[in-house]
């Protein structure tokens, strides 16, 4: 079940002037998924954040081990998605859905690159993990 961009909305929390700032430096960030056997899996990635919406956004391959657990979740998937810089870190959680739709991966690799001054790599299988954040962490943002 993908939410609608009205009701991730809704659900969003609202982060600060100081965490959105903080989201908007092009670092990398770890992702953690959740196998099909319960074990976490921890990525680095980039990705965007769009805090009007609340939707966090990774480009990556269909294949990848991080979109296949994601897709092996079901619409009841949810990654935690962590930014950090010394002692400040801000994580995003909430539920993820992949997806290869064109205008939604169009939309992600225009984020993408906007923020990281480079279109991201263009794999054939290319697919972004689009993630409803409902919980945002942080500590020192």
């Amino acid at each position: 079940m993908r939410l609608t961009s009205e009701e991730v909305s809704r659900r969003a929390p609202r982060p600060t002037a100081a965490a959105r700032e903080f989201l908007a430096l092009p670092r990398t960030a770890t992702l953690t998924t959740l196998r099909p056997d319960g074990t976490p899996h921890v990525a680095p990635v980039r990705f965007t954040f769009d805090a009007s919406t609340g939707l966090a956004r990774v480009t990556t391959r269909a294949g990848a081990r991080k979109a296949r657990n994601v897709a092996a979740g079901g619409p009841a998937a949810r990654v935690a998605l962590c930014q950090a810089d010394g002692f400040r870190w801000i994580t995003l959680e909430g539920r993820a859905s992949v997806t290869d739709d064109p205008v939604r991966l169009a939309e992600a690799v225009r984020r993408y690159t906007a923020r990281y001054g480079a279109a991201p790599p263009d794999p054939p299988d290319l697919a972004v993990i689009e993630i409803a954040v409902d919980r945002l962490l942080n500590l020192n943002v």
